[in-house]
C-alpha cells in the first residue's frame, strides 16, 4: 500500500509513504512525545525528528534497513517540511486506527 501526502501547502509537492514506512514509525515509536501540548508541528519539531532517528540509528548494532529506507524516502526527502510532516502524522493516525479495527475480531453470535 502507497500513500501520496502533500508535502507544501500549494500542493505541488507529495511524498510517497509505504506501509513499511508507518510501520517503522509504529515500530520505534516515533511520534510519541514529539509533538509539544500546544500541537503545534512547526520545523523544530522536524528537528527533533530527525534528532530522534539519528540517535536511534547510532545507538543500533544493526542498522534496520527499515527505518534508513523511512529516514531516506520521507524523513529526509528534499521536500519533507513542517506541513509535509503535519500530513504523515495525520496518515499515521489514520492508518492507526485502521490497524485496530482490523484487530478487533467480530463477536461470534
Amino acid at each position: 500500500m502507497k500513500n501520496k501526502i502533500q508535502a507544501n501547502a500549494s500542493g505541488t509537492r507529495f511524498i510517497e509513504v509505504s506501509e513499511d514506512h508507518l510501520k517503522s514509525i509504529q515500530q520505534y515509536a516515533l511520534f510519541d512525545h514529539l509533538i509539544d501540548s500546544n500541537g503545534i508541528i512547526d520545523e523544530d519539531v522536524l528537528e527533533k525528528l530527525k534528532m530522534n532517528i539519528r540517535s536511534l540509528l547510532e545507538s543500533e548494532e544493526k542498522n534496520d534497513r527499515a527505518l534508513l529506507d523511512l529516514c531516506l524516502d520521507v524523513v529526509y526527502n528534499a521536500n519533507m517540511k513542517a506541513f509535509g510532516l503535519q500530513q504523515l502524522v495525520q496518515l499515521y493516525v489514520d492508518w492507526s486506527k485502521m490497524q485496530d479495527i482490523g484487530e478487533v475480531e467480530p463477536a461470534e453470535a
